[in-house]
């Protein structure tokens, strides 16, 4: 009788080896984030206090505006989208791509125009300054005046002042504003047309004026869920962009920040 006890006794033991254990949680999905280049700096210091902070994270694709609002509009899986300008957000919200009411506008930016670290360029930026004649026989470094934001609010600018028919033929279009600031800081273009917070993370660029407020069309960052996105934490992070962790770097990097706290 004690033998077949302890028989019964190994097969129960065996059993319970064989039980399934419980299911281990799935470790939550990343936050992906399609942000304007000119935000890569400061977004990236951002993630990584959200990370410290709440144990997320989010992976951050970082291009022109139009080129990720294009990604968007063919099922590209974002959760969060953050424009350089109103047009490519209302272009996806035209479009039922963004989540209702969770746009806003996130930030604001200044333009300006730069130059290689050691040029002696210097100028004022007036109607008619002689934009074409200081760029001597090189050519003007912008983002793309037909599609990229910050191309767009440089075109803008000069066509106000009345600059833009003398230097229209020689623009160095690139594909993003950190594409124009890194031909002005390898010294391969003469002058170029960025945001104040590009020329901030480039040594090899200095500032050689800001444009006038009045000449500029107004710089703002709006910031939406994507109507696509199911990830829960894609609204805690945009909560996060318009906390006080958030606005202390973006200020720092020089970003107006438009939004009220999240």
């Amino acid at each position: 009788m004690r033998r077949m006890v302890f028989v019964f006794g190994l097969i129960g033991a065996a059993a319970g080896l064989a039980a399934p254990l419980p299911a281990l949680a799935a470790p939550a999905s990343p936050v992906v984030v399609f942000a304007a280049a000119s935000l890569k700096n400061a977004l990236d210091a951002i993630n990584a206090e959200w990370q410290k902070s709440a144990g997320n994270h989010a992976v951050i694709d970082y291009a022109a505006s139009s080129t990720l609002a294009k990604q968007i509009e063919n099922a590209a899986p974002a959760d969060v989208f953050i424009s350089a300008d109103l047009k490519w957000m209302n272009y996806l919200d035209g479009k039922k791509l963004i989540a209702d009411r969770t746009r806003v506008n996130l930030l604001g930016n200044v333009l300006v125009l730069i130059a290689p670290k050691d040029s002696t360029v210097t100028t004022t930026i007036a109607p008619n300054f002689p934009l074409a004649k200081l760029l001597g026989n090189g050519r003007l470094a912008m983002a793309d005046p037909a599609v990229v934001p910050a191309g767009i609010y440089g075109k803008a600018a000069l066509t106000k002042l009345g600059v833009w028919p003398s230097v229209a033929g020689r623009v160095a279009a690139a594909e993003n504003v950190r594409a124009a600031l890194l031909l002005v800081s390898r010294g391969e273009a003469p002058l170029g047309i960025v945001y104040k917070t590009d020329a901030a993370v480039d040594p090899g660029v200095k500032v050689v004026a800001t444009f006038p407020p009045r000449s500029v069309p107004p710089i703002i960052y709006p910031m939406a869920v994507t109507a696509s996105s199911h990830n829960p934490k894609a609204a805690a992070f945009a909560a996060y962009l318009r906390g006080p962790a958030a606005r202390k770097i973006f200020e720092a990097a020089g970003f107006a920040v438009l939004a009220p706290g999240g």
